[in-house]
């Protein structure tokens, strides 16, 4: 059932716009307040699919009480009532963020659709944010320990800011896990994160990856291309493994931070673009500048945070909260039901040498759910779970 609000100053108005809607869908239930204050009050109190709301009202105008609900309540879609003298306000409230205004007196069919199409866009807007909600929990940090709580805690810090981030760590640690987190944290974070892979792209594709390419630049570029620079522009863009990006490359990425401009391959038109930088690698970054394989520069402008995440051998207490939350994952997307550990099964696996840290770990869960008991217990580990 949609609950709806009328706020309308005119008791002959309410009554009217109430039995229209009401006659229209007995699903509708409609409540009503005399004046803005009223009905500011019940929107704090009670949860609306819908509010309409007459702009020229005593106490507080219909203005005030759209800009006020939409910091306390911003899903809920503003339909304004207007006077004929009211038409250019209700236009600038649908800039402030009304879905849509009706003309007093109310035409039949305008004041349905326009109610019919304000409640679909709140079921949309619900659903936006549970299926956020939905992908924010494949990228959960999971643990506990003092080093993830560190970890967690510096996260907070830098995540409003725009300062640039490096992580580090060995494979399968979770170093993008901590990248998202970054992201979705931030104030970018409508905006998307791009993420490139940098040994994942041969050396003399990386460049045009990351900046885009003009047409006949080079074989095979047979059209104008953007790279993942200008696809993230206005939020972030995660730069995994960039130990392993070509000394080419690295320079233009430096150019790219000093200057908040890049330019395609193949092209001398520079480009402006507002990224928010945070890269990854498993290397020692200091040992590569020894050894003449990555820039110093580079280095000192990426690094103003650093972000070291622990092997899973350096936090073995939060081994068994990592058990419980794959396993209950793995249920889930095979559709079974979940399987616990007894608890000599979890102590076994807190001694194994983690060498491939937590994908190693949620791989070997995987192999006892699959082939263990209803409980999985130390004599399954001792079986599958082959190091």
């Amino acid at each position: 059932m949609s609950k709806i609000l009328i706020i309308e100053d005119e008791a002959a108005i309410r009554r009217v716009l109430g039995k229209i809607i009401s006659e229209e869908n007995k699903a509708y239930n409609v409540e009503d307040a005399e004046d803005g204050l009223q009905g500011l009050d019940m929107i704090t109190k009670n949860d609306y699919d819908l509010v309409l709301c007459d702009i020229k009202m005593p106490k507080m105008d219909g203005v005030e009480v759209l800009e006020k609900a939409q910091k306390i309540k911003p899903e809920i879609p503003f339909i304004m009532i207007s006077g004929h003298g009211d038409l250019d306000t209700a236009v600038e409230t649908m800039r402030k963020g009304a879905f849509d205004y009706i003309s007093k007196p109310p035409d039949l069919n305008r004041l349905l659709n326009a109610v019919r199409n304000a409640l679909d866009r709140k079921v949309l807007v619900v659903e936006n944010k549970r299926l956020k909600k939905k992908v924010n929990k494949k990228y959960e940090m999971i643990g506990e320990s003092p080093e993830i709580t560190h970890i967690k805690e510096i996260i907070d810090k830098v995540a409003p800011t725009d300062a640039r981030v490096l992580i580090t760590g060995s494979n399968g640690t979770g170093k993008e896990l901590v990248a998202h987190w970054l992201h979705e944290k931030s104030p970018r974070f409508k905006a998307p994160m791009i993420e490139v892979n940098c040994a994942a792209i041969p050396s003399e594709l990386i460049e045009s990856e990351l900046f885009g390419h003009k047409k006949g630049s080079f074989t095979g570029a047979s059209k104008d291309r953007a790279g993942k620079f200008e696809a993230a522009n206005g939020g972030t863009i995660f730069l995994d493994e960039i130990g392993d990006m070509s000394l080419s490359a690295q320079a233009k990425v430096l150019r790219a931070l000093q200057e908040n401009r890049i330019s395609r391959v193949g092209s001398d038109k520079d480009i402006k673009v507002d990224v928010r930088v945070v890269a990854a690698t498993n290397k020692d970054l200091k040992k590569e500048i020894a050894a003449g394989k990555f820039r110093e520069d580079l280095y000192h402008r990426l690094a103003v945070i650093l972000i070291k995440v622990p092997s899973l051998n350096d936090r073995r207490d939060d081994i068994p909260l990592l058990i419980n939350h794959f396993a209950k994952k793995i249920a889930n997307e095979q559709g079974n039901v979940v399987k616990t550990f007894s608890n000599k099964a979890i102590e076994l696996l807190k001694e194994y040498d983690w060498t491939g840290n937590i994908r190693e770990l949620r791989n070997v869960i995987e192999r006892l759910i699959i082939l263990g008991e209803a409980e999985v217990s130390e004599k399954d580990v001792k079986l599958f779970a082959t190091k």
